[in-house]
């Protein structure tokens, strides 16, 4: 014969069951299901995953305004930045100068000999064909030179690109910089290219290549 609590018992399970949209299986006694520490392992690494890229920053943000730079960084594209940046070698008479891609050779040398800056200090690079590249032809030479940290001049318009891109591909080498603007009366470029070219600076740190064909194709540096 069925007891009562047995019978009771009975139809407490069948009641989960028809309402259940699988079947109703009892875990063995002392067992523990695993869902919520699944979902909260998948919690945890989501949020960890979000918080690197802001701790990274925060870190770069912080070395950059602390480490004392050894370099001046001009970024070619406009004649403006070099007379910008030969006036403010007469104000830092000991840093060396590196002019990447900027314009001719002639125009370049005429600006710093007319501002009195010896030519021991300058650095005519024109490998760079783009602003991404200005950052990636250099990087290394820069690490072996033991330099940790540039002033980055470039005009106002252009610095978010610049800065996006530089504290991946310097942030690589463990190079800081300080951000010295050209004031200019253009419009700050569009977000799209700091994107775009943020990631052509990840596609370098990770694989070497920097996608400057296709910038080329675009036409834009």
């Amino acid at each position: 014969m069925v007891s009562r609590n047995e019978r009771a018992k009975t139809e407490r399970t069948e009641v989960v069951m028809a309402k259940s949209p699988r079947p109703y299986r009892p875990l063995p006694q002392g067992a523990v299901r695993s869902r919520p520490r699944a979902k909260h392992k998948r919690r945890w690494l989501l949020t960890t995953l979000l918080a690197l890229p802001v701790l990274w920053l925060g870190y770069r943000s912080i070395g950059n305004a602390l480490a004392q730079p050894q370099a001046i960084l001009v970024l070619g594209g406009a004649p403006e930045r070099e007379d910008f940046a030969a006036e403010f070698a007469q104000q830092h008479p000991n840093l060396p100068i590196w002019i990447s891609s900027g314009s001719n050779v002639e125009y370049t040398e005429d600006v710093f000999a007319t501002a009195g800056i010896d030519f021991q200090r300058l650095h005519i690079d024109r490998a760079a064909v783009d602003t991404v590249t200005n950052f990636t032809t250099l990087v290394d030479e820069l690490k072996a030179r033991n330099i940790r940290s540039v002033y980055l001049i470039t005009s106002d318009y252009h610095m978010r690109r610049a800065k996006t891109i530089g504290e991946i591909v310097f942030g690589s080498r463990g190079i800081y910089f300080q951000s010295v603007s050209v004031p200019s009366t253009r419009h700050e470029e569009p977000v799209q290219k700091a994107v775009r070219d943020g990631a052509r600076a990840l596609l370098w740190v990770t694989t070497g290549y920097t996608g400057s064909t296709l910038s080329h194709h675009l036409g834009d540096r």
